[in-house]
């Protein structure tokens, strides 16, 4: 498949008469944004806001984020199973409303959402403290069960982001990128001298409110199964979980897939891209032993030297991360893993539920128990009560003044397991 991304820079965001690009500004109609995105019967409301880079603006609690795309040519369109038909995408030419970002809010739908914070210390953490974000607060009918109210935030986020990502069907890009994934036999003896890396790409599915949707079903119905990298970029993965903010993949980042950019990155020149193996995180034994089977053997079908497997949450899903790494490397392929650390605060506790001799080769995100204090904003979309119950958050944590102390697990993005995020190490 062959791909162009048409990347349309976006340096502001304002409300205006016409929902357009105009000069580099994204103006957004908001009345007919709403007409676009309302009527679901299980949200009492939806209002807009503007979160812009270097304001002293906070939005809590952060359900998703997603960029504005649109198909301009090929087969399909973005968001397949859920805004258009199921028609496979990742071919023929998409725009991208680059800098732009759907932010969805209101009233907490789990326990584990995020903060953003457009300026000051919570700002170093997050990649979304940089973005234009036009934040959707929804707030839902009393007595909508959760996973309904996940539900209706959800698909208002998509509908805005494909509203949005329409202005620049017609606007010339900035910049156009092209990427490309053969069939397997041809990609193959394009780089024959070339190592073949295959990227296994772990997807949250550990059930309600912990789910990841492929096409539009449950990724926890699937099984294994190969995926041109080009389809990740026209949205056929999509977010739909409560993790953890610090590791969750919100939509966005499946949009912008670091590890598959950088794979793209070195093709040709350092190894053979051959493409993505899905697989889920699953809950039971039996799943987890299903899944890992047929990722490995996925990967020696394929005939990879070599393998990057990353996974999305901690804890139950670091059981899956390690039997994938064990069993593809048992059949004599090389393995990196990509994750993040729950070492404690002071970081000396073991940084994974799960772990393996094999698992010799790691890249890490950063240590999620980190403690960071965030200081007040002038400006607060949503509710900031939230933070005294999110995932790494403590009942205090918000502080008369405003400001919060809790661990960064509670800032979207700030421990990224595909490396969407800030963090860094360095040695001694």
């Amino acid at each position: 498949m062959r791909l162009e991304l048409g990347k349309i820079y976006i340096k502001d965001i304002q409300f205006g008469p016409q929902t357009k690009v105009d000069n580099g500004v994204l103006y957004v109609n908001k009345e007919e944004l709403l007409k676009e995105i309302g009527g679901d019967e299980r949200l009492q409301s939806i209002d807009f806001d503007l979160a812009k880079p270097g304001e002293e603006t906070r939005i809590i609690p952060v359900k998703d984020v997603i960029e504005p795309r649109v198909k301009v040519e090929g087969k399909g369109g973005i968001f397949p199973g859920f805004i258009n038909k199921v028609d496979t995408v990742g071919s023929g030419r998409t725009h991208v409303l680059k800098g732009a970002a759907v932010v969805t809010t209101g009233k907490i739908v789990g326990f584990q959402e995020g903060i953003i914070d457009m300026s000051g210390e919570g700002a170093k953490y997050t990649p979304f403290s940089k973005t234009n974000n036009l934040v959707i607060i929804c707030e839902p009918k009393d007595g909508v069960l959760q996973h309904e109210h996940e539900e209706a935030v959800r698909m208002v986020g998509f509908k805005a982001a494909t509203y949005l990502g329409k202005a620049g069907k017609d606007v010339e890009p900035d910049e156009v990128k092209v990427y490309e994934t053969k069939p397997l036999l041809e990609q193959v003896n394009e780089f024959p001298e070339l190592p073949k890396v295959v990227y296994v790409y772990m997807l949250q599915t550990q059930g309600l409110l912990h789910d990841t949707y492929v096409y539009g079903v449950d990724a926890k119905k699937i099984i294994p199964t190969y995926i041109y990298p080009t389809e990740v970029f026209d949205g056929a993965i999509v977010s739909g979980n409560c993790v953890s903010a610090c590791d969750k993949n919100p939509t966005y980042v499946h949009l912008n897939q670091p590890i598959i950019e950088d794979l793209y990155e070195r093709h040709g020149k350092d190894f053979n891209f051959l493409g993505c193996i899905i697989t889920n995180e699953n809950v039971y034994l039996a799943d987890k032993q299903r899944s890992s089977d047929m990722t490995a053997k996925l990967v020696e079908f394929l005939g990879a030297d070599a393998v990057i497997i990353s996974e999305e949450g901690f804890g139950n899903p670091d059981a899956d991360l390690v039997m994938n790494c064990n069993k593809i490397t048992d059949k004599g392929i090389k393995t990196v893993l990509v994750t993040d650390e729950y070492a404690g605060r002071d970081g000396s506790s073991q940084s994974l539920a799960d772990s393996t001799p094999k698992g010799d080769a790691v890249v890490t995100g950063g240590n999620a128990n980190e403690v960071v204090t965030l200081p007040a904003m002038k400006k607060v979309i949503g509710h900031p009560e939230a933070a005294n119950i999110i995932a790494g958050g403590y009942v205090g944590s918000l502080r008369e003044d405003g400001s919060i102390n809790a661990e960064i697990q509670v800032i979207t993005g700030a421990t990224s397991e595909v490396g969407f995020n800030y963090l860094t190490a360095k040695g001694y």
